[in-house]
């Protein structure tokens, strides 16, 4: 069983920057895809990011990308979701997810096996 630990996220203006962060535990997760949801209030989760346990497929939503970037250090066993350009919009409660079978990412949450706890950002305008 893998424990996926968050951290990071609060409260950021519009404009500006946060990370968040989830360590994986119990064994190592290098070769697993992992990826970053999303649930707004009210609203349905949705797909952020995706990341093969290779890092060389990283997929993203259309309303991230070029202002989102998911890595990760597969030596601390902890993928990574850098934002920037926060917008009121992002505001949501954040999850890591984890892939157990598959390499290649998924935008399909039902397709990830293990959850992070859920971090929550808010933008303010």
């Amino acid at each position: 069983q893998v424990q996926l630990v968050q951290s990071g996220g609060g409260l950021v203006e519009a404009g500006g920057s946060a990370t968040l962060s989830c360590a994986a535990s119990g064994r190592p997760v290098t070769r697993n895809a992992m990826g970053w949801f999303r649930q707004a209030l009210g609203k349905e989760r949705e797909f952020v990011a995706g990341v093969s346990g290779s890092s060389l497929t990283t997929y993203y939503a259309d309303s991230v990308k070029d202002r989102f970037i998911m890595s990760r250090n597969n030596d601390k066993n902890t993928v990574y979701l850098a934002m920037f350009y926060l917008e009121p919009e992002d505001t949501a409660v954040y999850y890591c997810a984890l892939d157990r079978d598959q390499n290649s990412p998924s935008r399909d949450a039902a397709r990830y096996d293990d959850w992070g706890q859920g971090t929550q950002v808010t933008v303010s305008s």
